[in-house]
C-alpha cells in the first residue's frame, strides 16, 4: 500500500468489466487497465488539509467528505497533484467559460501522473474485485446504508473490505466517477456510484448507476481518488 498526503492507494489488476444500466436495459463491455485506487473515500480531514477549508469538529475528522461536487472533487484532484509535485490529471476552465476544453470545461490529460477520479469502469472493476455477486460480502459487514446507519455517515474503514482491500466501495457515500451518465439524454451529468448511508439495501450493489449534475453538492455525495499507472519501459 501506498501512502501520500494522508491517502492510501492500492494496486489494482488490469482486467474486463461489463457495465450495464437498467433504465436502458443496455449492457457493455470495457478493458481496465492496472491503476492505484484510495482504499477510502476522502475524509473530511483530507479535505479541509488540502482545500485549506476549515478542519471539521472532532470526532468527525475520518468520516468521509460529502456535500462536494463533481467539480469540488477534480479540483481537489488537482491541489492533491499539486501537493504531492505530480503533474495534474485536470485542465479546468473557469466557472461559466463556455469555451472549456472539454464537457463542463475539464479535460482529463490521460498521460498524467496526479491524481484523478476512477473512471466507471474502474470502479466497479475495483468494487467486484475479482467476485461475481452484487456485492462483495454481506451487506451488514461490508456497508453503512438505511438498515444500519442511524441514518448519518460513518468513518471510513468501519466495516469489512474486500478481497483487494478496498473499504467503503458500497455505502456510506456516493461516489464522483469521471464519466459522463448518459450524454444525449441528461447532458453534462455525471456518474455517482456504490450507495449510501441513507440508501436501501437494493442501491447498494457493485452494478447500480445513479447520476447528478457535476455542480450540485448532495449531502451523500463524495468520492475516492485514483491514479494512472504508467507500463513499465515509459
Amino acid at each position: 500500500m501506498d501512502v501520500s498526503a494522508g491517502i492510501e492507494t492500492v494496486p489494482l489488476p488490469p482486467g474486463r468489466v461489463t457495465l450495464s444500466d437498467r433504465r436502458t436495459r443496455r449492457s457493455w463491455t470495457v478493458e481496465v487497465a492496472a491503476c492505484r485506487l484510495a482504499a477510502f473515500p476522502v475524509t473530511r480531514e483530507q479535505y479541509a488539509r488540502i482545500t485549506g477549508r476549515p478542519q471539521p469538529p472532532a470526532g468527525e475528522e475520518r468520516r468521509p467528505v460529502e456535500g462536494v461536487s463533481w467539480r469540488d472533487a477534480i479540483r481537489f484532484c488537482n491541489a492533491l497533484s499539486h501537493r504531492e509535485g505530480l503533474r495534474p490529471a485536470y485542465r479546468i476552465a473557469a466557472d461559466g467559460d463556455a469555451d472549456g476544453p472539454g464537457a463542463d470545461g475539464v479535460a482529463w490529460d490521460a498521460s498524467a501522473d496526479g491524481y484523478r477520479l476512477p473512471t466507471e469502469a474502474e470502479w466497479e472493476h475495483a468494487c467486484r474485485a475479482g467476485t461475481q455477486g452484487p456485492r462483495y460480502g454481506p451487506l451488514d459487514d461490508i456497508a453503512w446504508y438505511r438498515g444500519n446507519s442511524g441514518e448519518r455517515p460513518h468513518a471510513v474503514g468501519g466495516r469489512l473490505p474486500n478481497p483487494w482491500g478496498l473499504y467503503d466501495m458500497l455505502g456510506n457515500v456516493w461516489e464522483w466517477c469521471w464519466d459522463l451518465y448518459d450524454p444525449e439524454v441528461y447532458g453534462t451529468y455525471r456518474v455517482l456510484r456504490g450507495g449510501g448511508w441513507f440508501d436501501e439495501h437494493w442501491s447498494c450493489r457493485a452494478s447500480v448507476r445513479r447520476r447528478s449534475h457535476p455542480t450540485f453538492r448532495v449531502d451523500d455525495v463524495g468520492f475516492r481518488v485514483a491514479r494512472s499507472v504508467r507500463p513499465l519501459g515509459d
